[in-house]
């Protein structure tokens, strides 16, 4: 008996998902057009959520030393020493100057631009770049990024006969394909480019389908 033949006590078989119907109602039911599990909630796909990291920790970080800095004079203050010259100045704007000067709208519109800037990362799941595909498992999420279903399309697209270079761009919501053809009809290269890039979109298995558009054009002469 060599060493591979020996198994350790707690090892166990990982289980396997088995994919045959159980019942002959169940193979009738399904076909080899069905939608793989858990298509149901396609649409309920959202995009995936950016942890928003460098925002987050920059405005930590002021609301950390303004408000240090603020609790330090405060308790200087407390102790009978006087407030640092800062804020007095500021209060002493606060309490004279007008509210339709123009520092006083500048630092106003520059609050309001960062408060809009913080809701909109707040409420946003940012991570343009990744689109997400169907969930074939419950509780796994998986993403594609633009840039590699791009490159996945330009290979098949080079495939075609009579494509001789093609850009290929990737959306949220389209995929563009500019082909460029030597040879064939400029008609039969664009419904071959139709059929090979539909048929590459549906098996990247993407939660949302990218519409696709083709252009055909002959190289530029000189």
């Amino acid at each position: 008996m060599s060493d591979d033949d020996v198994q350790p006590a707690d090892t166990r078989r990982l289980p396997t998902l088995d994919k045959t119907p159980a019942t002959a109602d169940e193979a009738a039911r399904s076909g080899p057009d069905d939608a793989p599990a858990g298509s149901d909630g396609d649409d309920r796909t959202g995009r995936f959520w950016s942890a928003r990291r460098v925002p987050a920790a920059v405005v930590a970080l002021l609301l950390l030393a303004a408000a240090g800095l603020l609790l330090y004079d405060v308790a200087a203050v407390r102790a009978n020493r006087p407030a640092m010259a800062w804020r007095r100045r500021l209060a002493h704007e606060l309490a004279t100057r007008p509210l339709d000067t123009p520092w006083v709208l500048g630092a106003a519109a520059l609050a309001v631009v960062l408060g809009i800037w913080l809701i909109v990362l707040a409420l946003t799941p940012g991570l343009r770049q990744v689109l997400p595909m169907r969930r074939t498992a419950p509780g796994v999420r998986a993403g594609l990024d633009r840039s590699a279903a791009a490159l996945v399309l330009r290979d098949r697209a080079m495939e075609v006969a009579g494509v001789q270079s093609v850009r290929m761009k990737v959306g949220r919501r389209k995929a563009k394909a500019r082909a460029v053809s030597h040879f064939r009809e400029l008609d039969e290269v664009r419904a071959d480019l139709d059929v090979s890039l539909g048929e590459g979109l549906r098996q990247l298995g993407l939660a949302h389908p990218l519409r696709l558009t083709v252009r055909v054009r002959r190289p530029k002469k000189g």
